[in-house]
C-alpha cells in the first residue's frame, strides 16, 4: 500500500518554498508521494487576488512535471463547498482504497488542529507529518507526543504568496522566489499586476 501525503494550499502562487517543503517531506520520510491539493476558491468569499482554481492547478502541474514523487491534485474541485479536510480525506480514501493518505501541515496549523472540524476523526484514521514553522502560541498537550503525529526536520521557509503577489504588483523581480515554470506562466498570463 503506497503512502500519500496530502499537502493542501491555495498556492496563489505556488513558490519555491512549497516545492522545497514538498520535496523535503517526500525525500526524508516514509511517504511515497506528495499530492499538492489546490484548495478551491470559496464561492461565498469574494477575493479578487485569488486566481481561478485551474490557473493555480496549472502552476503546480508545470512546476512538478519533473518531480516523480510530487503530483498536482484537483480532488477538492468537485466536492461540496465549503469543504473540510476530514471530508476530503474520507473522499480520497474511498476513491483509492489501495493507498494510505496522510496529512502534511506546518507546525502553526498543528497548534490550531483542535479547532478543526472532527479533528479526532482525522487523527484516528490518518497520520500527520509536520514541518517546522515559526509560529506563536502553545501546542495543545494532546498533540505533543501523539503516535500519529510525526515531526520531520525540514528547512524553515519564510516565503509567502502574499509577499510575492505584492512584489509583482509593485514591479519587483520575483524570479528567484518562483519555480521557473511558474514565473514564466505568471509573466505570460500577466497575473497579479493589478
Amino acid at each position: 500500500m503506497s503512502k500519500i501525503g496530502l499537502y493542501f494550499g491555495t498556492f496563489n502562487p505556488m513558490h519555491i518554498g512549497h516545492l522545497i517543503i514538498a520535496n523535503h517531506m517526500v525525500e526524508n520520510s516514509d511517504l511515497d508521494e506528495i499530492w499538492m491539493v489546490v484548495t478551491p476558491h470559496n464561492p461565498f468569499k469574494k477575493k479578487s487576488s485569488l486566481l481561478d482554481n485551474h490557473e493555480r492547478f496549472e502552476m503546480i502541474y508545470r512546476a512538478t512535471a519533473n518531480y516523480q514523487k510530487i503530483k498536482p491534485s484537483d480532488i477538492e474541485f468537485n466536492l461540496p463547498q465549503p469543504n473540510y479536510t476530514v471530508h476530503t480525506l474520507a473522499h480520497v480514501s474511498d476513491m483509492y482504497p489501495n493507498k494510505e493518505f496522510c496529512l502534511i501541515m506546518g507546525e502553526d496549523n498543528l497548534k490550531s488542529l483542535h479547532k478543526w472540524k472532527n479533528y479526532e476523526t482525522i487523527l484516528e484514521h490518518h497520520h500527520i507529518y509536520v514541518y517546522p514553522r515559526i509560529a506563536d502560541g502553545e501546542m495543545d498537550d494532546q498533540f505533543k507526543n501523539h503516535t500519529k503525529i510525526h515531526k520531520v526536520e525540514a528547512p524553515i521557509v519564510q516565503i509567502s504568496s502574499t509577499m510575492i503577489r505584492k512584489a509583482i504588483k509593485n514591479k519587483k523581480n520575483t524570479q528567484p522566489l518562483l519555480p521557473k515554470e511558474v514565473w514564466e506562466y505568471i509573466d505570460e498570463m500577466n497575473f497579479y499586476n493589478s
